[in-house]
C-alpha cells in the first residue's frame, strides 16, 4: 500500500485581506476618534475652568466679566449708533473706570477721559472704496501708569469697542471685549502691579461703523503719539480659542505673544488668510492704514453662527473662553510694558518698525499648550531640509551599490510615487466636492450640514478616503515607493511655501519630519522582530509607524478641525451668488476643504495603512457610509436657533421733500439658500405678504444693489434680492419730517461748478448712517481732505462716489460738491434709521426662530444738481 501524501497546507492569507483589514480600519477609526475628541475639547476651551465673581482680587475672573457684560448686553437694550443704549454703555464704562481711579493707591497715576471724535477719510472695505465722514462719536479712554511716569512715555494701547452691530445685543461682539478690559484694568490695580510703561485702554464707540472710533483716537487724541505698541481684541464669534489673526509690523509682537501667552492660539497662516473673511478690525487703523504701530489682533472666531445676529447673547458665550482671554491679556500687558517697551529696547523696536516688514516669522501653537516660533531665516533652512532628504533617499536605498544610473532610476520611481500620491490627494478633494454637487441635483436645500457640522464629516471624510486610497489599488504601488512618494509630496509643498514667501509650510514640514521618525522606528521594529511571521511583523511595524506620528496627527486634527468648524460657521454669511451655480458653491467648498484636511490628517498614514485598507471591500464600505450620510443629510433642515439663517429686511420709503412717493419691503439673504427657500419655509410670513402685497419671485420683483445703498458696500454680498409693496403713511405717526438735501449756494468758474449743500435729517432719531451716492462729472468734494477717491460701480450703472455719514442727527450736514462740466450731478441719499413701524414689526415677528432678521427703515431720495 502506497504511503499517504502529507496534507497540503493552505496558503496564509495575504496581509490586509479579510478580517484583518476591518480590524485595522476600526483601530484607526478609534484612534482618530479619540484624537478628534481631544482636539474638539481644546478648540472649545473645555480645559479652562472659568473663575466665579468671588475669585481672589489678584486673579482675572470670567464671573466678574459676565457681571459687567450682563449690564452692557442685557440691562442696556442696545448699543448701536443712534440708540440711547450706546450713551448708557459709555456712561457705565466711564463710571466703572472712575471708581477704579478713586480707590487706586498713591503709586498709580490714573487718568480717565471722555472724548468726542470727528473726521473724514477714504478706505477700501469688502474690496470696494468708500469715503467716511463722522462727527461726535464717543470714546472712553483710561491711562494707567506709575506716579513717576511722564506724559510722553511710550505707551501700550489696549483697544476694544463697545458699540454693537445692527440688530444684535453684541454680547460677544464686542461686549465681551470691553467687559474683559474693565476686569483687566481692575486686576492691574488690585494686584498691586505698577506697569513700567503707561497702559492706555481705549473703549471706542464706533467700530461697527467702519473703524471710526479708532481712527478718531489715532488722528486726534493727545496721547496718540505715545503709542508704541497695541493689542486689539475683537470677536467674530461667541468664544472658543482666542486666535491671533494678525500681527506686525515686524516679528516682535508675535514673539512676545509666543513667549508669554498662557493659552496661546496663533499661527502665521491666519494673517495670510485674513483677507478672505468679509470684515475687518481696528488693527488696520493702528498697523496699516494710518500708522505702522506694531501690535496684535486677537479675535474670538468660533461660535460664528451668532456673529452679528440677535442670538449674540450672554447665554451663547462659550464658557472658559473669556477666562483664557483675560489670563492671556494680563500676561501680554506685563510682557509688553516690562520688556518690549523698556528703554533699552526702544531703539531696536524702532528698527523693527522701520525695516522688518518682510521678515514675518513662522509660528504656531500646539493645542494651546505651547508655541513654536522661529524666524524666517531659520525656516529657509528647516523647510528646505525635507526636499534635500528626498533627493538623498535613493542613495540610501541603493547603498552600497550606488551609481548615477541606479540613483536616477530610483529617484524616478519615487517621483512616480509622489505623483500618484498627489493624484490621490487631488481625488480626496474632488470626490467629496463632486458628491456635494451631485447631492444637490436630487435635493431642494443647500448647506444641510450648516446646523449639523458632524454631518459634513460623515458625508465627506469617507469619500475623501476613497480618493486617497484609489491609487494604491489602481497602480499597485509598493509600500516603499508609496511612502517616499508621499514624503516627497509634503516636502515639495513645504518648499513651495518657502518660495512663495508664505509661512504655512510649518504643517507639511511637521508631517514630513514625523513620517521620517515613524519610518525609522518601523524599520527598527521590523529588524528586531524578523523571526516572527510576516503578518505579525507588518502589524507591529504599522503600530511602530503610527505611534510616533500621534503628536503630528493630533495637531493635524486640531488645525484641520478648527478650520472646518470655522469655515462651516462662516458659510452662513459669505454672501449669496447668482443662480444656478451659486447654489452649489458652499457645499463644494466645504466638501473640498474637508478633502484637503483628510489629505494632511490621513495622507501620512496612507502609504503604510494602504496595505490593509486598499481593498475593494473597504472602499465599498466607505462608499456606503457616504451614500447613507448624503441621504440622511437631504432629510435634515439646514438651520436652527443655534445656527440661524441671516435675512435682511429693509423697509424703504422713497421721498420727495416731505412727501412719500413709494414704500416697499426689500428682502435679501447672504447664503446659498435663496429667498424662495425662505418663504417656502416661513408660511406665515409668506401669507402676510400675499395678503398685504404680492409675493412673487418673478424678475420684475427683483431689486438691484442701488436700492440697498444704505448698507454699502455690504450689498455686494447679496444676490436675488426681492421687493414688495408696503404701506406708506404709517411712518407719519412717528416722524413728521423726512431727510432732505437743500442747495445753499452755487459757485461757477471756468466750467467748474461748486454746489454748497445742506443735508437735514428731519425728525429721525435712531439714525445708523446716511449714505450719499454721487454719479456724474464729480471732480472734487469737501470730504476726506478734499481728495476724491476712485469711483465704484454700484449696480452696473455709471461710476459712483460713495460717502457714508454718521454721528449725531440733531445737526445738519453741510458740504460741497464740485463738477467739471455742465452735466447734472445725480445724488441718491439713503438714510438708515432703526425705527420700525408696527406693520414691519408684525411682518418680522412672523418669521420662524431659525431665521434671524436684521430689519431697519431706509429713507431714499434722489436729487439732480
Amino acid at each position: 500500500m502506497a504511503p499517504r501524501a502529507p496534507p497540503r497546507r493552505r496558503p496564509a492569507p495575504a496581509a490586509g485581506s479579510g478580517p484583518g483589514s476591518v480590524r485595522v480600519l476600526l483601530a484607526l477609526a478609534a484612534l482618530y476618534g479619540a484624537l478628534s475628541l481631544l482636539a474638539y475639547r481644546v478648540i472649545h476651551m473645555r480645559h479652562v475652568a472659568p473663575l466665579g465673581d468671588d475669585a481672589p482680587p489678584g486673579d482675572f475672573s470670567e464671573g466678574r466679566v459676565l457681571r459687567h457684560l450682563h449690564r452692557l448686553a442685557v440691562d442696556i437694550p442696545g448699543r448701536q449708533e443712534g440708540s440711547p443704549g450706546l450713551e448708557a454703555a459709555a456712561q457705565y464704562i466711564k463710571g466703572e473706570l472712575e471708581g477704579l481711579a478713586a480707590r487706586a493707591g498713591p503709586e498709580y497715576r490714573i487718568e480717565v477721559e471722555e472724548t468726542l471724535v470727528s473726521g473724514s477719510f477714504s478706505m477700501v472695505f469688502l474690496r470696494h472704496r468708500v469715503t467716511l465722514g463722522y462727527r461726535n462719536h464717543k470714546n472712553i479712554v483710561m491711562r494707567i501708569s506709575s506716579n513717576v511716569s511722564e506724559d510722553d512715555d511710550p505707551s501700550l494701547l489696549v483697544n476694544g469697542h463697545f458699540d454693537s452691530p445692527l440688530g444684535s445685543p453684541g454680547a460677544a461682539d464686542c461686549g465681551s471685549c470691553v467687559a474683559s478690559m474693565l476686569e483687566l484694568s481692575r486686576l492691574i490695580i488690585d494686584s498691586g502691579w505698577v506697569p513700567s510703561r503707561p497702559v492706555i485702554f481705549l473703549f471706542n464707540g464706533a467700530e461697527e461703523l467702519f473703524l471710526l472710533g479708532s481712527h478718531g483716537f489715532i488722528k486726534t487724541h493727545t496721547w496718540n503719539s505715545t503709542i508704541s505698541a497695541f493689542i486689539n481684541i475683537e470677536a467674530s464669534g461667541s468664544g472658543g480659542t482666542d486666535l491671533v489673526c494678525q500681527s506686525g509690523p515686524g516679528s516682535w509682537p508675535s514673539r512676545v505673544y509666543a513667549q508669554t501667552a498662557k493659552y496661546p492660539m496663533a499661527n502665521s497662516v491666519a494673517q495670510e488668510m485674513f483677507g478672505i473673511i468679509p470684515g475687518d478690525t481696528d488693527y488696520r487703523i493702528f498697523a496699516e492704514d494710518i500708522t505702522n504701530i506694531p501690535g496684535l489682533d486677537i479675535i474670538f472666531v468660533l461660535g460664528g453662527y451668532f456673529y452679528h445676529t440677535s442670538y449674540d447673547t450672554l447665554e451663547n458665550l462659550l464658557p472658559g473662553s473669556i477666562q483664557a482671554r483675560g489670563e492671556n491679556l494680563f500676561h501680554l500687558v506685563k510682557a509688553f510694558t516690562n520688556s518690549m517697551l523698556s528703554k533699552e529696547n526702544e531703539i531696536s523696536n524702532k528698527g523693527d518698525k522701520d525695516g522688518i516688514e518682510d521678515s514675518r516669522p513662522v509660528f504656531f501653537d500646539y493645542l494651546t499648550w505651547f508655541m513654536v516660533f522661529y524666524s524666517r531665516d531659520v525656516s529657509l533652512i528647516l523647510h528646505n531640509l525635507p526636499i534635500a532628504i528626498f533627493f538623498l533617499v535613493p542613495l540610501f536605498l541603493k547603498f552600497p551599490n550606488i551609481t548615477l544610473m541606479s540613483w536616477s532610476v530610483t529617484l524616478l520611481d519615487l517621483i512616480r510615487g509622489m505623483l500618484l500620491h498627489a493624484f490621490g490627494v487631488i481625488l480626496a478633494i474632488f470626490i467629496p466636492a463632486g458628491a456635494a454637487a451631485l447631492r444637490l441635483l436630487f435635493t431642494k436645500n443647500a448647506m444641510n450640514w450648516f446646523a449639523h457640522p458632524f454631518l459634513a464629516f460623515f458625508m465627506f471624510v469617507p469619500a475623501s478616503l476613497i480618493g486617497l486610497l484609489l491609487p494604491r489599488i489602481a497602480w499597485g504601488l509598493s509600500e516603499q515607493t508609496h511612502f517616499w512618494g508621499a514624503f516627497g509630496l509634503y516636502s515639495v509643498i513645504t518648499m513651495a511655501y518657502v518660495l512663495a514667501g508664505l509661512s504655512g509650510g510649518f504643517l507639511t514640514f511637521f508631517i514630513s519630519i514625523s513620517m521620517l521618525l515613524g519610518h525609522l522606528i518601523s524599520i527598527i521594529i521590523k529588524r528586531k522582530w524578523n523571526q516572527r511571521s510576516p503578518k505579525q511583523i507588518m502589524c507591529r511595524s504599522l503600530v511602530a509607524y503610527v505611534v510616533p506620528m500621534i503628536p503630528c496627527l493630533l495637531y493635524c486634527l486640531y488645525y484641520g478641525g478648527f478650520l472646518i468648524q470655522f469655515l462651516i460657521e462662516k458659510m452662513g454669511m459669505m454672501g449669496s451668488l447668482p443662480k444656478p451655480y451659486g447654489y452649489f458653491v458652499p457645499d463644494i467648498i466645504v466638501g473640498a476643504a474637508l478633502g484637503l484636511v483628510v489629505g494632511w490628517c490621513f495622507g501620512p498614514l496612507a502609504p503604510v495603512a494602504s496595505r490593509w485598507l486598499s481593498k475593494t471591500s473597504i472602499l465599498q464600505g466607505l462608499l456606503q457610509v457616504t451614500v447613507v450620510a448624503l441621504a440622511i443629510s437631504s432629510q435634515l433642515f439646514p438651520y436652527s436657533t443655534g445656527a440661524p439663517k441671516r435675512v435682511v429686511l429693509q423697509h424703504t420709503y422713497v421721498t420727495d421733500a416731505n412727501d412719500i412717493v413709494d414704500s416697499n419691503y426689500g428682502f435679501s439673504v447672504v447664503d446659498a439658500n435663496s429667498l424662495e427657500f425662505l418663504f417656502n419655509n416661513a408660511p406665515e410670513a409668506a401669507k402676510w405678504l400675499k395678503d398685504n402685497s404680492e409675493l412673487s419671485f418673478e424678475e420684475k420683483y427683483h431689486s438691484d444693489r442701488s436700492s440697498w445703498v444704505a448698507l454699502y458696500p455690504v450689498p455686494f454680498l447679496f444676490s436675488g434680492s426681492l421687493k414688495f409693496q408696503a404701506q406708506t403713511d404709517e411712518i407719519r405717526k412717528h416722524y413728521h419730517k423726512f431727510p432732505q438735501l437743500l442747495v445753499q449756494k452755487t459757485w461757477s468758474n471756468n466750467g467748474h461748478r461748486r454746489v454748497h449743500l445742506n443735508l437735514s435729517l428731519g425728525s429721525l432719531s435712531e439714525i445708523w448712517t446716511a449714505v450719499l451716492n454721487v454719479t456724474g462729472p464729480l471732480s472734487n468734494w469737501s470730504f476726506a481732505d478734499n481728495m476724491l477717491p476712485a469711483p465704484q460701480p454700484v449696480s452696473g450703472g455709471p461710476p459712483s462716489y460713495i460717502c457714508r455719514l454718521s454721528g449725531k442727527s440733531d445737526v445738519d450736514w453741510s458740504f460741497w460738491l464740485e463738477a467739471n462740466s455742465s452735466e447734472s450731478l445725480r445724488i441718491d441719499v439713503a438714510v438708515l434709521d432703526q425705527y420700525l413701524v408696527d406693520s414691519t414689526k408684525s411682518l418680522k415677528s412672523l418669521f420662524p426662530s431659525w431665521a434671524d432678521l436684521t430689519a431697519f427703515t431706509t429713507f431714499f431720495s434722489t436729487y439732480y444738481l
